[in-house]
């Protein structure tokens, strides 16, 4: 959840900070253009009051001419802007560089244009770093209330773009370790609020594993969390309580039945003694009475099985799985199957060897009796990177995908096998054996006919 939440929270807050990054940078720029073109005004207020009595062709005007273009050449040769004052017919009244002349179009004839009515020129456009262009400010020389000339100054934007452009950079700075404060603050955010979240999942998977006693610690996170996290651990007590309730209940009543089974399974001896050698009937009782015995005694072994902790060591499967082998192969042979083994000799995994090698009995045991005379079964012990595999494949007739859902359940046997011997709590109680350690049991259609039993055991050590 935290991988979802954490995306989310970096790309609304990037979309925040360049939501006013962007605006910010194009107030830093607009700022150093309006900064040149104050500066620009203000000297062509000055050119102009040193312009305003240079109108006419007189003895007295020569030296102002003169003294005007002095300063023009000088502010030329200082700031590398070009600088001119022209008549209203647009010839040059001093101008400097002296090569430079007014240009007919674009920005500079629109300056003057403007400055010829009596007002100074407006704002250029906006020059962008990534542009050349440059700024053109015009205003008029008045005489007697009468716009008699235009000072033009036509200036470079170097200077200015740089500037634009390290402004900028500060922002970006800025931005980037804004961003990063942000992002660590959303790692501790989305820490503390998931955090319970995270303790509820994990409870929640141990619970679902078989580690009823779970808990969670609700020290942290925001009060809603926290609360949930109480009623989790309410809701769990009262689910271990009521399934305590149900194994010492299955334990009780198998343990108080074996005697009163076993006095009847007495009385029915004695009375097949007064009754003819042979008797179906007697056969038939003493046969149920058997088959209600290995019910009860399942039973108890499947509550004990739901409620004692696995012992798990670090066992070797590939041994284990040989040594049940070999233990089942007299019987597999006397019923005409082959029972083989192959695949990793020597793996190790965490495990409770006494409930692995009761989970492999009871799969050997039914792969063998539903396996007919002729065929194989064979016994595969695979390693992975997080567990160990032993798969149990036979040459049965198989399960129908029905049946495979059902397959596992207390006191569930297929139609189809009714006949053969047993109770139905064998794969209940190896599945309970294993979830206790870690491990599962899971079925397969085994092609192209039988079924492909595997017994998985986690190669990390105990859950903490």
């Amino acid at each position: 959840m935290r991988t979802r939440l954490l995306p989310l929270l970096i790309i609304l807050m990037a979309s925040v900070l360049l939501a006013l990054g962007f605006p910010l940078a194009v107030s830093v720029a607009a700022a150093q253009q309006q900064r040149v073109v104050i500066d620009r005004i203000d000297d062509t207020a000055r050119f102009a009051a040193l312009a305003q009595f240079v109108a006419e062709q007189t003895s007295g005007t020569d030296e102002r001419r003169r003294t005007l273009q002095d300063e023009l050449e000088t502010y030329d040769s200082v700031y590398g802007i070009r600088a001119g004052v022209f008549y209203r017919d647009r010839s040059a009244m001093a101008v400097a560089p002296a090569t430079w002349r007014l240009p007919v179009e674009g920005e500079g004839r629109e300056a003057f244009s403007e400055a010829l009515l009596g007002r100074r020129s407006h704002d250029p456009p906006q020059v962008w770093p990534w542009q050349r262009g440059r700024v053109v400010v015009a205003s008029p020389v008045v005489r007697d209330g009468d716009v008699v000339a235009v000072v033009v100054l036509d200036s470079p934007t170097s200077e200015m773009r740089s500037r634009t452009i390290s402004g900028w950079l500060l922002i970006a700075v800025g931005e980037v370790v804004a961003m990063l404060v942000a992002v660590g603050a959303a790692i501790r955010l989305t820490g503390w609020v998931l955090l319970p979240v995270q303790t509820l999942d994990t409870a929640a998977h141990d619970i679902a594993s078989g580690r009823m006693r779970s808990r969670v610690v609700a020290s942290g996170g925001p009060p809603e969390l926290r609360r949930l996290a109480r009623s989790f651990n309410e809701m769990a007590d009262n689910v271990e309580e009521v399934l305590e309730q149900q194994r010492a209940f299955v334990a009780d009543a198998s343990h108080q039945l074996r005697n009163p089974l076993a006095a009847l399974l007495l009385r029915i001896e004695l009375l097949a003694l007064e009754l003819p050698e042979g008797n179906e009937e007697i056969a038939s009782v003493r046969t149920e009475g058997k088959r209600l015995g290995q019910v009860l005694d399942d039973l108890l072994d499947l509550a004990l099985a739901e409620h004692a902790a696995a012992d798990l060591q670090l066992t070797d499967i590939g041994a284990l799985t040989a040594e049940r082998v070999a233990s089942w192969r007299p019987f597999a042979e006397e019923n005409g199957v082959r029972l083989t083994a192959d695949g990793a000799s020597a793996v190790t995994a965490w495990a409770d060897p006494i409930a692995l090698s009761s989970a492999l009995d009871a799969v050997i045991d039914n792969a063998c009796k539903f396996t007919p005379a002729g065929e194989e079964v064979r016994v595969t012990v695979a390693s992975g990177r997080e567990d160990v595999t032993v798969v149990v494949a036979d040459r049965g007739p198989g399960l129908t995908d029905q049946e495979l859902e059902r397959i596992g359940d207390r006191f569930w046997r297929s139609t189809r096998h009714q006949n053969v011997r047993g109770s139905g709590l064998g794969l209940s109680i190896s599945r309970a054996l294993l979830a206790a350690g870690g491990g599962s049991l899971t079925y397969a259609p085994h092609e192209p006919h039988g079924l492909r039993v595997t017994v998985t055991v986690p190669r990390n050590g105990p859950h903490g």
